[in-house]
């Protein structure tokens, strides 16, 4: 449930719970087993400490989340053992921790000094080591996180020919890692928040201090303060409480599990989201051009790169109106197909005992169903029961008479069109809307297939993703934001970033072809200069003909 409040500070303040950590270890004890009761995995130890063990300590973790060899052989004996030869005083404890730590006895690599002992309670629940010690009013909170992870693996949704073959997982820190690798550079930030009551579960907000938008990471920030939830699970929870217009079908925000696409949105001013527990970064502002571009689009030569994104724009024109198109032909306009054509049609059609319509609808959806089928089950499996069972159903509705070869032939064609768009939540919205033109066409025929084009069109206009036109750069009268639109223009032409970056939109300094053919900079203040200083240079040399053609006419005259 999504509740927005007036005052996030305020809510913050009101939503966290300050328990005082007492000077009596029994006290504390106490409030930590009624908070951890029924925790099976949960460790509590007790034991003593000072030269005449007359001092108590008490240790609690998560068994599977804590590194169990690092809490019992690096924390629990050093401080067993190096205690004992203490003085009877609970600072002197307290202080000879911290001294096992600074020499490198405790190889941890942090720990805190809280008097909240609510926090020391989050600590642990995130795999952190709490430690009390008897007469100090403060916590000991031991960094010892090491819960299962997965290992770093080629993204299986966004394949590519060139590219990294490294996605992200997870693990938040992990992630975080992946862009620093990227991005070696300091001015990239991560601010960490933590959403979610029950699951408080961590997130980052990642951005080049210098090249985003300042108000576009501004609106971020005040979206997710705005957030108040039990528990996010997914990065999915976030996108649907962050976007725009909840009402439309299209999607705001972009998502991704390859760290080169974020880092590639990075360098253009744009924002990314991590969430920990999801290997799917959440990317802002998003415009529908952003959704039909690939890594490949980058990495390949301009002319390559143009010619893939013409034909995936074709793929999503046919994916969108193919069969609505069909539909509105066949039943209203016939007048317009060639004659040979419509005989052939009308003779493929002489067993379909349903409309055109009715023929269209069943098989988009019988075709949707294999779709989700082999989505479903286990990988090989699944791309079998897809490729083969299409196979076997348009052979048999055929045969049997229920649907025309052509129409087969036309939804297959729609459902390869509708894999070659790169975005999987756009394919979804161009799915639905499918459906819908070809329910318009089927009643109202191209006029019904017209009115759901404007209106889409019209509906895209009115879209914004955090400030920025979704049909960006398609309305903007910027010539420098074309240059990666329907054309992927050279790289060495696109030296600036898009017109929603911050401060710096410099990318790239110009480069020219010298005599040689090779490439070489060229300092733009330094040009400028030396062909003023020419044009100063020429102009005093140049004698002015007409100033002098008439000096010499008027000295004749006067003589």
């Amino acid at each position: 449930m999504r509740i927005i409040k007036k005052n996030p500070k305020k809510r913050k303040m009101e939503g966290d719970n300050f328990i005082p950590v007492s000077s009596k270890i029994d006290e504390n004890i106490k409030i930590l087993k009624d908070i951890f009761k029924d925790c099976s995995d949960i460790v509590k130890r007790e034991f003593r400490v000072g030269v005449e063990q007359n001092h108590r300590m008490y240790v609690v973790y998560i068994d599977g989340m804590a590194d169990r060899d690092l809490v019992h052989t690096h924390i629990l004996r050093p401080l067993m053992l190096e205690s004992r030869l203490i003085a009877p005083d609970p600072g002197n404890i307290k202080r000879k921790v911290f001294e096992l730590i600074s020499e490198g006895s405790m190889p941890v690599s942090d720990m805190k000094e809280k008097d909240n002992l609510d926090e020391g309670v989050l600590s642990v629940l995130s795999g952190d080591t709490l430690i009390l010690i008897d007469g100090i009013p403060q916590i000991l909170i031991i960094s010892s996180r090491l819960w299962p992870t997965r290992s770093i693996e080629e993204p299986t949704a966004e394949m590519t020919i060139r590219g990294p073959r490294q996605g992200f997982v997870e693990t938040f820190r992990f992630n975080t890692a992946l862009l620093r690798r990227e991005i070696r550079d300091p001015k990239l930030k991560i601010k960490s928040k933590q959403l979610g009551r029950r699951t408080k579960t961590d997130l980052g907000i990642v951005y080049l201090e210098d090249v985003v938008n300042a108000k576009v990471l501004e609106e971020v920030e005040k979206r997710l303060d705005m957030i108040d939830i039990d528990g996010i699970l997914e990065s999915g929870y976030i996108e649907q409480l962050i976007e725009d217009s909840w009402i439309s079908i299209f999607p705001q925000v972009k998502y991704t599990e390859r760290p080169d696409i974020v880092a590639a949105s990075l360098l253009e001013g744009r924002v990314a989201i991590l969430v920990d527990n999801t290997p799917m970064a959440l990317i802002v502002p998003t415009t529908l051009n952003s959704l039909l571009q690939s890594p490949d689009d980058y990495y390949e030569r301009w002319w390559v790169s143009t010619l893939i994104r013409w034909i995936r724009i074709i793929a999503l024109i046919i994916s969108f109106l193919l069969p609505a198109t069909y539909i509105a032909v066949a039943s209203y306009h016939s007048g317009i197909i060639p004659t040979k054509l419509a005989l052939f049609m009308a003779g493929t059609r002489e067993t379909v005992p349903f409309p055109v319509y009715i023929e269209a609808f069943v098989m988009e959806i019988t075709f949707e169903l294999l779709r989700e089928a082999g989505i479903r089950l286990p990988g090989q499996i699944g791309a079998t029961i897809g490729i083969v069972g299409s196979l076997i159903i348009g052979q048999a509705t055929v045969q049997a008479g229920l649907v025309s070869p052509i129409m087969v032939i036309i939804v297959a064609l729609t459902a390869i069109a509708s894999f070659a768009i790169p975005g999987y939540n756009l394919t979804i919205s161009f799915r639905m809307l499918r459906f819908l033109a070809m329910f318009a066409a089927a009643v109202l025929g191209l006029y019904g297939l017209i009115l759901v084009l404007i209106l889409t069109l019209a509906h895209l206009a009115t879209l914004n993703s955090f400030g920025v036109p979704y049909l960006s750069p398609f309305v903007s009268s910027k010539k420098s934001d074309w240059k990666d639109s329907l054309v992927k223009s050279p790289l060495l032409v696109m030296k600036q970033r898009p017109e929603e970056a911050g401060m710096d939109k410099k990318r790239m300094k110009d480069l020219r072809l010298d005599e040689k053919g090779h490439t070489k900079q060229v300092d733009t203040q330094n040009k400028n200069q030396t062909i003023k200083e020419k044009k100063e240079q020429n102009s005093k040399f140049k004698t002015p003909k007409k100033i002098g053609q008439n000096h010499e006419k008027g000295g004749n005259k006067d003589g």
